[in-house]
């Protein structure tokens, strides 16, 4: 009877070893290694190819890839696309779903048995303890531990995705600038050639009597202040392409990338969204991995309970030797448990909970936030439509028809050059504030379209500054 009792625990601690090397077994790490989740909501999003540049095969083909999109001036979409591939800074965000998921496969493995060993002496005799224990405590709460770990890593994925996307955002938004500030140099550039023009002829009529040097002096400050903001376009051109180079990655040769000389013209009519609420509560990642983030807590906050008196229990089987060297072992098992004489687990329960409505509020926080930024964003598309409209519509027609009743007046010998050549300004500065409103417009289009995917980063767009422009226009 006593053999039984003493042999029935060891049986069952057999019977726990295949069941935990089956478990052991089944956490192993993925092919794609979580990627193709962050592919997929790339393509769906924004359309465009992504790839994880984990060999020299793969880097070669992004190489690759890059070189054909540079071979032309690029598209806002090639830019884009060459982002998504090149940038750097999203290559190594990549790697923080390889760490996730080694968090993950490592939750689905058993801690490693201990071995325990005490041996003793006196003269011939001896007393030695072998001991070989589990963590069985470990197969109890494990399917909860790797659970939470899923979440975890779910949330990883979610955020390497709105990395990616704002990156997409980002790249939009930097082309437009880039573009702009480079038809802003070339405006800047025929305001300082006709405030030349008219320093130089006012130059010529004072030393023939013919002007004040009060006029003279008017004409030389505008050449001034025309050079002065050539230099801040020039300024302005610069940081706006080396923003979109970084953006995009590139360096050495394939840094002088070309692009198109204008922005696109602005569409016929702007989106109407109704519901654009609703689409950013249904769509937005941010919320999504907000209520992801509360429902891990809560899974945490039932294996804190679970464990807050027993967090060790160890079982396995164990020999004994008393007495001579040549006596045989005495047979049986050992367990160790930890005891909550100290320790109840209030803490961590209560951190638990703590960290759960954190959470929760977090997450009303998130929901009433994007709600906010997405109308903000809808209005400012709105918005910078109708500013951009009434420019193309009204403001440069009007100039240009000023422009042209004046050119017949000179023609006519009704006013004279210098008239003329404030007109000049005047539309030339027109023109110019019609290229910020539609550059504007199509940066209020990026910020849209990712206030409905993420947190977008509404950032005012540079302005210009001209030195003298108002005094010039009323020259």
């Amino acid at each position: 009877m006593k053999n039984n009792t003493l042999n029935l625990p060891r049986k069952r601690m057999l019977l726990l070893v295949p069941v935990a090397f089956a478990l052991a077994g089944c956490a192993t790490f993925s092919q794609d290694g979580g990627f193709n989740s962050v592919e997929q909501t790339t393509q769906e999003r924004v359309g465009k190819e992504l790839k994880w540049a984990k060999t020299d095969a793969d880097r070669d083909a992004i190489d690759q890839r890059v070189t054909e999109l540079l071979a032309k001036p690029l598209s806002v979409d090639d830019a884009v696309q060459i982002a998504l591939l090149n940038n750097q800074g999203l290559q190594a965000s990549f790697y923080g779903l390889g760490i996730s998921e080694a968090d993950l496969v490592q939750a689905g493995r058993l801690p490693n048995p201990h071995f325990s060993m005490f041996r003793a002496r006196y003269g011939d005799e001896f007393k030695i303890e072998q001991a070989f224990t589990f963590n069985v405590f470990s197969l109890i709460t494990m399917p909860q531990v790797v659970e939470i770990e899923k979440r975890r890593f779910a949330q990883v994925q979610r955020a390497i995705a709105m990395e990616t996307l704002s990156l997409a955002a980002e790249t939009r938004k930097a082309y437009y600038v880039a573009i702009a500030a480079d038809q802003t140099m070339a405006y800047m550039e025929q305001v300082r050639r006709t405030a030349e023009a008219g320093a130089e002829l006012a130059r010529r009529m004072a030393q023939a009597g013919n002007w004040s040097k009060l006029q003279q002096a008017r004409e030389q400050g505008f050449y001034a202040d025309a050079a002065l903001n050539l230099a801040r376009a020039d300024q302005a051109q610069t940081a706006a392409r080396e923003k979109l180079t970084r953006l995009l990655g590139l360096w050495g040769e394939r840094a002088e990338y070309r692009l198109p000389q204008r922005l696109p013209d602005l569409p016929k009519a702007a989106n109407d969204l109704p519901d654009v609420e609703q689409v950013a509560m249904e769509q937005r990642l941010d919320v999504q991995a907000a209520k992801l983030d509360t429902e891990a807590l809560a899974k945490n906050l039932g294996l804190t309970r679970t464990t807050r008196f027993i967090n060790a229990l160890e079982f396995g089987p164990a020999r004994v030797l008393e007495g001579q060297r040549s006596e045989p072992y005495k047979r049986g098992y050992e367990v160790s448990l930890e005891l909550p004489l100290f320790d109840w687990g209030t803490a961590r329960v209560a951190k638990a909970e703590a960290l759960y409505m954190q959470a929760v509020y977090r997450a009303a926080e998130t929901a009433i936030n994007a709600r906010s930024e997405v109308r903000e964003a809808y209005r400012g598309y709105r918005s910078s439509f109708d500013i951009a409209r009434h420019y193309r519509d009204e403001i440069v027609p009007l100039r240009q028809r000023i422009a042209e009743e004046n050119q017949l007046r000179y023609n006519g010998m009704i006013i004279g050059v210098f008239e003329l050549l404030a007109d000049a300004r005047a539309q030339i500065s027109s023109v110019n504030s019609y290229i910020e409103s539609l550059r504007d417009f199509w940066i209020a289009q990026a910020d849209l379209e990712m206030a409905l995917m993420g947190k977008p980063s509404m950032s005012a767009a540079p302005k210009t500054k001209m030195a003298g422009a108002e005094a010039a226009a009323g020259h």
